[in-house]
């Protein structure tokens, strides 16, 4: 089943990518390689990305994988935000934002994360 999904809410498109419960780096990565296909497939400036990570399973080596899809994805993306983040994984991903000068919103839930990528739009 795939983890990345186009859903509509409130009437916009969003790209959906669930890097939920994902237990280790080949998990992630397979979440990473689905979404790359569609991200890198549309108009530049064009995608509304929502990414869940709660429970990820967070480590240097994904962080450094976050580094260049983050960056990499950047021409593409017209708004992002995310939830799910806590502990080690949020301090990493603050750091992420730093390095990659990124605008990444995180929020503790998908209807807030939602909510700020229709106001950015």
């Amino acid at each position: 089943m795939s983890r990345t999904k186009t859903i509509t809410y409130k009437g916009e498109d969003i790209f959906y990518m669930d890097f939920s419960n994902a237990k280790d780096r080949q998990e992630v990565s397979d979440v990473m390689k689905d979404s790359i296909a569609y991200i890198r497939n549309q108009p530049l400036g064009s995608v509304m990305a929502l990414t869940n990570m709660e429970n990820i399973f967070f480590n240097m080596d994904i962080k450094d994988d976050f580094q260049h899809f983050i960056k990499d994805n950047k021409p593409y993306i017209k708004t992002s935000s995310l939830f799910g983040l806590s502990g080690l994984a949020r301090i990493l991903f603050n750091g992420l934002m730093k390095i990659t000068g990124r605008d990444i919103r995180s929020y503790e839930t998908m209807i807030d994360a939602q909510e700020f990528l229709l106001k950015r739009n």
